[in-house]
């Protein structure tokens, strides 16, 4: 392989990683900008290391599936579990892609490793909006379930009342599922508890936990209430 040759491949592998990352880094992702380059530029470096070197052991195949283990542990570096929440899955394949378009760069496979990196980009900015809308359909008909966590900060004295009313509030919704109730105090304060509900439903209603909080952040002793939605995965 001549210098120029090394050079033109490295430099397409640099540029495509850096159209990747770009609009990791746009959507400010863990992995993003720097990342994504390196990963691309590294990938071809290891391939055209193989190839420039004349040993049976390092063979361009062989290197290039040790490639594929590495950026392996890079992904899961990124993949994070809050709770029942996951993230960094479309991150970690995104590393993943940016790897193989950098192995085609460090062949010399230039339109191959082009298309690549326009596929991925053009996978991550137009399939992010019809994930949303899908997301926004009912889940009735479907295995999937959407949770929901509710929390209330409010005095000793007012927990029992609180506690009945939310379960009231609960019981009158005829799609939402209680799941667990947990009421206990909160350790640097003895004075105040803090009641968490979570809830399980096949039909997204943020409006009906916005008017529970809304309702019981109405009653005397409440400090704070709010809700957010658990079991979604993060783009």
């Amino acid at each position: 392989m001549s210098e120029l040759d090394f050079l033109i491949r490295l430099v397409v592998a640099f540029g495509l990683g850096l159209g990747i990352g770009l609009e990791r880094q746009w959507r400010q992702r863990m992995a993003g900008l720097q990342t994504n380059t390196l990963v691309a530029t590294g990938a071809a470096l290891f391939v055209m290391l193989s190839v420039m070197v004349s040993d049976r052991d390092s063979s361009p195949t062989r290197v290039t599936a040790q490639i594929v283990s590495g950026i392996g542990f890079l992904g899961g570096g990124v993949i994070l579990r809050e709770g029942v929440t996951i993230r960094g899955l479309n991150t970690a394949a995104t590393l993943w892609c940016a790897g193989a378009i950098g192995a085609l760069s460090g062949w010399g496979l230039f339109f191959q490793s082009t298309i690549g990196a326009i596929a991925v980009i053009s996978a991550n900015l137009l399939l992010y909006p019809l994930r949303y809308r899908i997301n926004r359909q009912p889940l009735r008909g479907t295995e999937l379930e959407l949770g929901y966590s509710c929390q209330i900060i409010c005095c000793r004295e007012n927990e029992i009342h609180l506690r009945t009313l939310l379960l009231k509030l609960v019981s009158s919704s005829n799609t939402m599922q209680l799941r667990s109730l947990l009421s206990e105090s909160i350790p640097d304060n003895p004075d105040r508890h803090s009641i968490k509900a979570q809830l399980i439903t096949q039909k997204r209603d943020h409006a009906f936990l916005e008017k529970i909080v809304s309702r019981l952040s109405l009653e005397s002793g409440v400090f704070s209430a709010s809700w957010q939605i658990i079991e979604q995965e993060s783009p």
